[in-house]
């Protein structure tokens, strides 16, 4: 199992980015798929995250803003960010709860991280 995530970049203040991370591989179910960020000299933190029925959830500096949705046909999850901000700049992980084919346990799987930054 592999999450591939893609969208980052270098934008200006008040640009928007989509990011998208696809998951492949002997997959049986995903229940929560998410996006973390990681700023230098930061802790990594949760941004959104979306469950497999829809709901979602945000971290407070980015409601309004940021978006994620996801197409469980495709397995993939998408984080659409707009109005970005310099303190937006980090880099974005995705995250995703798997069942691989085989297996009953649920496991955390995590993409390789893409970089988004905001010029002010």
């Amino acid at each position: 199992v592999q999450l591939q995530a893609s969208g980052g970049g270098l934008v200006q203040a008040g640009g928007s980015l989509r990011l998208s991370c696809a998951a492949s591989g002997s997959i049986s179910s995903i229940s929560a798929m998410g996006w973390y960020r990681q700023a230098p000299g930061n802790e990594r933190e949760l941004v959104a995250i979306i469950i497999s029925s829809g709901t979602t959830n945000y971290l407070d500096s980015v409601k309004g803003r940021f978006t994620i949705s996801r197409d469980n046909a495709k397995k993939t999850v998408y984080l659409q960010m707009n109005s970005l901000t310099p303190e937006d700049t980090a880099v974005y992980y995705c995250n995703a709860n798997i069942v691989p084919s085989g297996s009953i346990s649920l496991r955390p799987y995590w993409g390789q991280g893409t970089q988004v930054t905001v010029s002010s």
